[in-house]
């Protein structure tokens, strides 16, 4: 094996090359040692492995930990592929998916989180990448004490035809399943007019690494927000729904409203703290979720991406 930074200014990813065999052999013998590789870079790409299909891929994060997460609580549609892989998020091709932190809207979340190239797409379908130190460097200290202290609220409606039903949100039929996973996960649920499901929870603006003791914004304001979708949807859907019953939204913990400049200030910090790499067919990815943002360029053609969800945080 080859190891050497993924970008020249060695920013970014570990790039550790194989020579066609398979991942799991090479990695399982050294665990430790890639675990403490990616505690020291936040990411690690392998390339060059026998990876053809999901089953490769599952046997490798099988190995790589024994915590697995199921995708609850959903904001993105996926789909399970194997015990241990889901698809991607299932979002239109055209559609740039912003940088984020997997779940880092709940106070669960996934330490780990990988990703499998089965297929890259022939145009487009980079993967972004963001150093969340980077990224809280640039939003700046104020800014960072306000999400600290105020925290962040996620106000959900499910309504029929738009955004996901909370059949898929909750993967469950049944209302009292939904009411119990909300009220063990201090998220408040109510239904309006007997079929309207409303829920909200408040969750970490910053977090704290618990390994390294950094602190980092850690929250999914800047995508639930409405102004997310732009000003001519946002006004669209609030004229449709009105303020108070939008697909989605957030706010700050103490119910006021995120200013206009604070969410573009977080944009601006992603935006310029990103690189973004071309996938090759077999690559596996593996983040800290709390060290690396992620996101999707826009692709043309057919493009296949596995995830598998690992080791549990709880805030």
């Amino acid at each position: 094996m080859k190891f050497n930074a993924l970008f020249d200014d060695e920013s970014g990813p570990l790039l550790v090359e194989g020579t066609g065999g398979s991942l799991t052999d090479a990695v399982a013998p050294e665990l430790a040692t890639f675990k403490e590789r990616l505690a020291r870079h936040g990411a690690v790409l392998f390339r060059n492995f026998a990876v053809r299909h999901a089953n490769d891929y599952d046997e490798f994060v099988t190995q790589w930990s024994s915590d697995h997460l199921k995708y609850m609580y959903r904001s993105t549609p996926r789909s399970e592929v194997t015990n241990h892989v889901v698809t991607s998020t299932s979002y239109p091709a055209s559609l740039e998916i912003p940088l984020h932190n997997e779940n880092s809207y709940h106070r669960k979340w996934p330490r780990t989180v990988s990703f499998c190239c089965l297929e890259p797409s022939i145009e487009g379908g980079e993967t972004p990448l963001a150093s969340m130190r980077e990224v809280t460097r640039r939003i700046g200290p104020e800014l960072m004490e306000r999400f600290e202290h105020k925290q962040v609220e996620y106000i959900r409606h499910y309504h029929e035809g738009i955004d996901l039903p909370w059949q898929s949100v909750f993967q469950t039929e049944s209302r009292d399943e939904v009411q119990a996973y909300c009220q063990e996960n201090a998220i408040t649920s109510q239904w309006i007019g007997g079929n309207l499901l409303r829920t909200s929870g408040i969750a970490q603006g910053v977090a704290n690494h618990p390994q390294s003791g950094e602190k980092t914004f850690f929250n999914q304001s800047h995508l639930f927000h409405v102004s997310s979708l732009g000003a001519e949807h946002a006004e669209a859907l609030i004229s449709l729904y009105g303020v108070d019953r939008l697909p989605r939204h957030a706010r700050f913990g103490d119910g006021t409203e995120i200013p206009d400049e604070d969410l573009q200030q977080v944009r601006e910090a992603f935006t310029k703290s990103t690189v973004a790499f071309r996938w090759q067919k077999g690559d596996v990815l593996v983040l800290d979720n709390m060290a690396y943002a992620h996101g999707r360029r826009p692709f043309k053609g057919s493009r296949k991406v596995v995830a598998a969800l690992m080791d549990a945080h709880v805030s």
